[in-house]
């Protein structure tokens, strides 16, 4: 598992999130949309890496 990409992912997840809290207080529908696909993003990329462990 490379650490450096969980931290990545990690850190996108936490961007997403402090972006699409941010909609709610601006009511900004597209910044809500980029949030969601930033935490999808991140999720994709601890997938990719759970199947790269799985392949060790």
């Amino acid at each position: 598992m490379s650490t450096e990409e969980r931290a990545k992912a990690a850190a996108k997840n936490v961007e997403g999130k402090a972006q699409e809290g941010l909609s709610k207080v601006t009511g900004d529908p597209e910044d809500k949309t980029k949030g969601k696909a930033k935490q999808t993003e991140a999720g994709a990329r601890n997938i990719k890496e759970d199947v790269k462990d799985a392949f060790k």
